[in-house]
């Protein structure tokens, strides 16, 4: 996640917030095994958000090439977020789910959105933060803050940490999921931190103005990782909106 690579939010083994019992699994999806941990209760199905109360069915999972899922190799071809959007909703067909909702921060928010654009009658609502509508400068890691890149280049290492980033960023030609932003039918919640230094607030701004069912919510104190340091806050928005 701090590659900017996760999909989704952190998957469901750090779900502490469930009184339910969490159940763990591999189901083998478009090719590849796919790890997912289920956890709650109800219809309502999520994709997926640790600590959402038991009102939800909650699913989280590992896309391919990262955590459980594997040993693939996690690449990034030109179409990788429709690849991720097509196998998170295969995974949820293949455990039943009529219908399901999404949550996404990050290249998750991207994914989410890809797959309501793509699935429309499949995707009951969404919440994501974090998300970019395109490839900006910024998105240069010469031009991240040292204190973001550093730690990043450190546990990375220099040349695999720059090499990724490249390759997020190569064959984008500036937009990443601008086209698909008028397709989305589902409610849709954005939130933004607006001290966010990893994506600028002008990307919600924009995924706000080109889809007919969103709302922006604003946390002014806030930045990137804003459902860790205010969980709670963000929690209940997410909770009521799903509701």
């Amino acid at each position: 996640s701090a590659l900017k690579l996760s999909i989704l939010v952190p998957q469901a083994g750090h779900a502490a917030g469930f009184s339910t019992s969490v159940t763990s699994a591999k189901v083998a999806v478009n090719g590849v095994h796919l790890q997912y941990q289920q956890a709650g209760e109800g219809d309502h199905a999520v994709l997926p958000l640790p600590e959402i109360k038991k009102l939800f069915k909650v699913i989280a999972w590992d896309p391919e090439g990262y955590g459980h899922s594997k040993p693939s190799h996690r690449d990034f071809p030109v179409d990788f977020f429709e690849r991720d959007a097509k196998d998170a909703v295969d995974l949820m067909k293949s455990l039943k789910f009529k219908k399901v909702s999404l949550l996404g921060w990050s290249d998750g928010g991207i994914t989410a959105l890809t797959a309501a654009a793509k699935y429309p009658s499949y995707i009951q609502k969404m919440v994501i933060w974090g998300a970019n509508a395109c490839v900006t400068d910024e998105d240069n890691i010469s031009k991240w803050r040292e204190r973001i890149r550093k730690p990043l280049e450190a546990l990375y290492g220099y040349d695999y940490f720059a090499r990724t980033c490249e390759k997020w960023v190569d064959g984008r030609n500036g937009n990443i999921c601008q086209h698909l932003l008028p397709q989305v039918q589902c409610p849709t919640l954005i939130v933004h931190g607006e001290k966010d230094p990893l994506v600028p607030r002008f990307h919600a701004d924009f995924i706000h103005e080109h889809m007919k069912c969103s709302r922006l919510h604003l946390i002014p104190e806030t930045k990137y990782n804003l459902h860790l340091r205010f969980a709670d806050e963000f929690n209940k928005l997410a909770e009521d909106f799903l509701q």
